[in-house]
C-alpha cells in the first residue's frame, strides 16, 4: 500500500468481540478521551480497553501487534493533548496497580499513580519518592519520560524496569540501560514496530522516619498549591526547560504571555508553562496556543523550546485550515 492510500477502517465490532473472547477484556468503541486526560480535550478512540493487571497488559499488546492494529498506551492521561479527531486503532488504558515493599525496594506496576507511590513509601518509612507527589501520571509514564520535580527524578532512584520488548519477550532492564536523561529514555521516539512497553519498575529507596518524609510531602503540597494551577484542565508543563538560562515558564512570563488566550485555551496566570482549557474546549486551541508560545520565544529569545507534552491521535494536516473541524473559527 502506498503512503497516499488511506488506512483501511478498523473493524471495531469484530475486534472488540475477539478481544473479549480471547483475553476476557472489554474493549469499548468510540470512547471519548477528553474525560481520560488531565487536559480534558480530545476526540474518541476507535477502541479502548482498560487492563487491570500485567497479564492483561501483556496479552493486549501482543494481540494488537500480532494483528497489525495500531495502539497507544494511556495511563492517567497527563502530559498528553489528544487530537480532536481522536485516536485510530486501540487505546490501552493501564490500571495495573500492584505494589510491593521489599526491604528498601519499592516495586510498582505501570498503572500505579506516582502520587500514590509517594504516600505508600512514606508510610513504609522509605524516602526518595517524595517528588512523585508532584507527578500527575503513573509509574509507567514516569519511567517513559524520566519524570522529575523538586530536585529529583526517576533516574535518581530507579533500579530496574520490567519491559515488554518489541519482539514480544520480556526483560528486566537495569537502570544503566534505560537511556535516562532529562525527560528522555530508551522508550521515546521509537517506530510502532520497535515500541517497548514498561510493565513495572523497581525503585531503590532509603529508610527514614515517616514523620520526616510526611513533612517533605506537606512542603511539596504547599509549593504546588502556591505555584501551579491545580484543579484546572491542563497537561502539566508544556515545554522542557532549556539547558541554560531561565526556565521555560520564566521565559514565557517575560515575553508577556501569561493570560494570553487563543479560543478555548489560555496560558495560566499562575504558571506560564501551563496551558488551561475551558470547559468543553478543543485540543486544536491548546496546540495552536502552544505553537504561538513556542514561536514567540524563538523570536524573542532565540530558543526553540522542546515539547514536554505529547500529541497523540490524528493530527494529519496540522495546522488545520479554517473551515475544517478543529480549524480556526470566525471571531
Amino acid at each position: 500500500m502506498s503512503p497516499e492510500e488511506p488506512t483501511p477502517p478498523l473493524d471495531a465490532v469484530a475486534i472488540s468481540a475477539d478481544i473479549a473472547r480471547r483475553l476476557g477484556v472489554r474493549a469499548d468503541r468510540d470512547v471519548g478521551l477528553a474525560k481520560m486526560t488531565t487536559q480534558r480535550v480530545g476526540g474518541p478512540a476507535d477502541l479502548m480497553a482498560t487492563v487491570h493487571n500485567l497479564f492483561e497488559l501483556r496479552g493486549l499488546v501482543r494481540y494488537a501487534r500480532a494483528r497489525g492494529i495500531p495502539f497507544i498506551v494511556l495511563g492517567r492521561g497527563s502530559n498528553v493533548v489528544v487530537s480532536d479527531r481522536g485516536v485510530r486503532g486501540l487505546v490501552i488504558h493501564v490500571r495495573a496497580e500492584a505494589t510491593k515493599v521489599d526491604g528498601e525496594r519499592y516495586v510498582a506496576g505501570a498503572g500505579v499513580p506516582m502520587a500514590r507511590a509517594a504516600t505508600e513509601t512514606q508510610k513504609a518509612g522509605l524516602t526518595g519518592l517524595e517528588f512523585g507527589l508532584a507527578i500527575p501520571g503513573t509509574v509507567g509514564g514516569a519511567v517513559w519520560a524520566n519524570a522529575g520535580a523538586h530536585g529529583s527524578d526517576v533516574a535518581a532512584i530507579i533500579e530496574s524496569a520490567d519491559v515488554l520488548l518489541a519482539d514480544g519477550t520480556e526483560a528486566t532492564v537495569p537502570a544503566a540501560d534505560l537511556g535516562l536523561g532529562y525527560r528522555e529514555s530508551r522508550f521515546k521516539g521509537r517506530a510502532p514496530t520497535e515500541r517497548e512497553i514498561v510493565l513495572a519498575a523497581t525503585f531503590r529507596l532509603a529508610a527514614a522516619a515517616p514523620d520526616a518524609i510526611r513533612d517533605r510531602l506537606d512542603a511539596i503540597r504547599r509549593w504546588r498549591q502556591a505555584h501551579q494551577p491545580l484543579g484546572l484542565p491542563s497537561a502539566g508543563s508544556v515545554f522542557r526547560n532549556p539547558a541554560a538560562g531561565p526556565s521555560a515558564g520564566a521565559r514565557i512570563e517575560q515575553a508577556g504571555l501569561k493570560g494570553f488566550r487563543l479560543g478555548s485555551a489560555v496560558v495560566s496566570e499562575k504558571h506560564a508553562n501551563f496551558i488551561i482549557s475551558d470547559r468543553g474546549g478543543s485540543a486544536a486551541d491548546v496546540r495552536r496556543l502552544a505553537d504561538h508560545v513556542r514561536a514567540t520565544i524563538l523570536s524573542t529569545d532565540g530558543i526553540d523550546l522542546a515539547w514536554e507534552v505529547e500529541f497523540p491521535g490524528d493530527w494529519t494536516g496540522w495546522p488545520w485550515p479554517a473551515g475544517e473541524p478543529g480549524g480556526p473559527q470566525p471571531a
